[in-house]
């Protein structure tokens, strides 16, 4: 079983670090063909809720703050839905420790260390995810500059996004917003250009839900003006989501703060993705 990690990296002191090669509008954006085995769709992810008050105000007016807009957001989706349980690392929250068949998302000040937000899947079988976590770190949304609805909608919609099997649609930050979290900007919302926020998922974010699980999707070619995608979606035989098995010491007690401890080997290697 291995462990994958996606970053979301920040914009400091105005300079922008490019650690990806852009990628083409209007492509596929599953990542890597991971996703959440399953007997039938819809299904239902549980997000454990280990965030920081900050992220539970009612700003949106959703139970469980900005968690529970996300969570609404994802939902509209007609392959899969999601709900904010009480989470299960709260005392735990620089590790974020994993929770078998669904996701733990956490927040806390994890440092100013190049990164807004991070998802990590870990795998079985080549490509079903088994757990995931998503970390958001408050020492740079306790600023000034990122402390706004709008950053914190794109990024903990992204990472959260990143979870389910999700790319990103677009990775060049001067293009304009497509309209949808999974998209680099510098403008979550009022983009100078005009274009749309990218707070939420937009029609290519469903569009590509159906083409990673959805059956009756397989072999179409799902189109918007953002977005295009072949589907492969298929169900299997067993499922990986909502399972409570124990998790090998390895995989749920490792301290992955220290860079030397991201990419190790759990079981089989690990490959690290790093973003912005």
């Amino acid at each position: 079983m291995s462990r994958i990690s996606r970053r979301k990296l920040a914009v400091v002191l105005g300079l922008l670090v490019i650690v990806a090669a852009p990628s083409t509008l209007l492509a596929n954006h599953s990542w890597g063909g991971y996703h959440w085995a399953r007997t039938s769709d819809p299904f239902t992810l549980k997000l454990g809720n280990n965030v920081s008050s900050a992220w539970l105000n009612e700003q949106y007016y959703f139970p469980n703050g900005f968690l529970g807009k996300v969570s609404y957001d994802w939902s509209q989706s007609t392959v899969l839905d999601t709900t904010v349980v009480s989470g299960g690392t709260t005392n735990q929250l620089r590790r974020c420790r994993p929770t078998s068949g669904r996701v733990e998302v956490c927040a806390t000040t994890y440092g100013y260390n190049g990164w807004l937000g991070e998802a990590t899947i870990w795998v079985s079988g080549g490509t079903h995810i088994t757990q995931a976590t998503v970390k958001l770190n408050d020492s740079w949304f306790n600023t000034v500059t990122y402390n706004t609805p709008g950053w914190r909608s794109l990024v903990a919609c992204q990472e959260i996004g990143h979870t389910f099997g999700l790319d990103h649609q677009d990775e060049t930050f001067d293009n304009a917003n497509l309209g949808t979290c999974m998209d680099y900007t510098d403008y979550p919302v009022n983009n100078p250009d005009g274009s749309p926020d990218n707070t939420s998922p937009n029609q290519g974010d469903y569009d590509e839900l159906l083409c990673i699980y959805d059956p009756a999707s397989n072999g179409s070619i799902l189109s918007t003006s953002t977005h295009t995608c072949t589907g492969t979606g298929h169900v299997d035989d067993t499922t990986t989501v909502g399972q409570t098995t124990n998790m090998p010491n390895a995989m749920t007690d490792l301290d992955l703060e220290g860079p030397g401890q991201r990419g190790v080997s759990l079981g089989n290697p690990a490959t690290t993705a790093v973003c912005l």
